[in-house]
Order: structure tokens, then sequence, then C-alpha cells
């Protein structure tokens, strides 16, 4: 699922990856590796920041066993700025004027609770509107020995004639030292009934100086038969 050759020519060198022959993740130039975190459904994830984006933004790089597939960079309110699929090279990015309500995580930590209405655009020509709502539901958790607060979330997807395309809700973690949310339980709904139950909880966080700190390759449930589908495969 890659298609690094065409994203290395429309993107900077900030999202510029690559997966190195030891299964190590390769840090893109000018940027900081903050931390790996080993997930359910066969699935890791590498965080870090680069010098030259705004103070807070941080870059996102998903994987999977065959490889990285999906990009995201958020802001110090969790803004969903840019997105990158590495396997279609859909680019998506928010379009600020068109949004009425953008996400903020501190009214989440402020009052409890966020709605946000926002809109993006992609280099296919293709308009979303993302209607939502996260709450806190005063869980804490602990996973790895990390504190965290659970997040509940809605979320309704449609598209620039305002049909609906996807409902999604489910469980999430915030970090708020990160700013960030981790993915949880979640279930997602096309306009024509197709179901999908998915489960990408953090399972391990690794940091500089620990084993896994960086690493390439998923290490939980790889060995599962993954026969389900991508949620945006039934878009």
């Amino acid at each position: 699922m890659k298609w690094v050759a065409v994203f290395a020519l429309l993107m900077s060198g900030a999202s510029a990856q690559a997966q190195s022959a030891d299964d190590t993740f390769a840090v893109p130039e000018n940027c900081t590796l903050d931390l790996t975190v080993q997930m359910h459904s066969c699935q890791v994830a590498n965080l870090y920041h680069c010098a030259g984006d705004a103070e807070g933004d941080r870059w996102i790089s998903y994987a999977d066993g065959e490889g990285e597939y999906f990009l995201s960079l958020i802001d110090h309110e969790t803004r969903w700025l840019r997105s990158i699929s590495l396997e279609s090279g859909e680019i998506a990015e928010l379009d600020e004027a068109a949004s009425k309500d953008n996400a903020s995580f501190s009214a989440l930590l402020e009052t409890g609770e966020d709605d946000y209405d926002f809109v993006t655009r992609n280099n296919f020509g293709e308009t979303r509107r993302q209607i939502g709502r996260d709450w806190l539901t005063g869980e804490t958790v602990t996973i790895d020995g990390k504190s965290m607060e659970r997040a509940d979330f809605t979320l309704e997807t449609q598209d620039g004639e305002g049909n609906v395309i996807a409902r999604r809700s489910g469980i999430q973690y915030i970090d708020r030292d990160l700013r960030v949310f981790f993915s949880g339980r979640e279930s997602f709904q096309n306009p024509q009934g197709d179901n999908i139950e998915t489960n990408d909880a953090p399972v391990t966080f690794s940091r500089k100086g620990d084993e896994d700190f960086g690493a390439a390759k998923p290490l939980f449930d790889c060995d599962m038969m993954m026969t389900a589908l991508r949620p945006e495969d039934l878009y």
C-alpha cells in the first residue's frame, strides 16, 4: 500500500517516508521521532515533528503488515490539517474558509466535550464535510503503564452535495501531554448499510531508548486472518 514516489513529488521533506531494510522507521530530514505506538489489528504508528512546521504540528505515520499506508498532520488543537493515502494518492487538506467549527482539543479538556463541523478538499476534486462530537466519559484507562482518558465520539461524513457517505462512532483515548487521540473500538457504516467493527487500540508505547522505538513493523494480531475491509473501502 505505497505510492511514496508520487507523494515525494507533491509534499515537502517532512512527509517523504520510506521503510529501511532493517524494519526501522525512516524519520524525514529535519524531523524528530517522538513516539512509536504498537496497536491492535496489526497496526503501528510513529509520531514525529519537523523543524519546518508550525509549533505544535505533529505528523503521524501508520503502517500495517504490508508497510506504511497513511500519513496524517494535526496541529496543537488536533485539527486535521492534511491526510495522505499512500495507496490511492489522495491528499486531503482542511478548508478553513469553508469550515464552520474546527476541532478544539482545548475545548474538550476545558468543558469535557467538543463539537465540530469542518470541510476538507482533496486532490481529486472531492469535498468532504465532517460533522461530529467528542466527549470525555470520565473514565481513565492505563495501557502499558500510561494513564489516558476515554473520549467517545460520533462522526458523520457528507459529500459536497450534502449526501451522507459514512457514519462512525466509538472509543478514543486522549493524551493530554502529547495532545493526541488514540483509536479504540469503532463502528463504521456506509449509506448502503454495510458495517465494520475495528479495534486499533494501542498496546505499547515506546520512546527514545526503548527497544521498539522507531519500529516500522506492527507486532500484534498480525497472525489473524485480516479479511475485513478498511472503512475507506466502503465509501
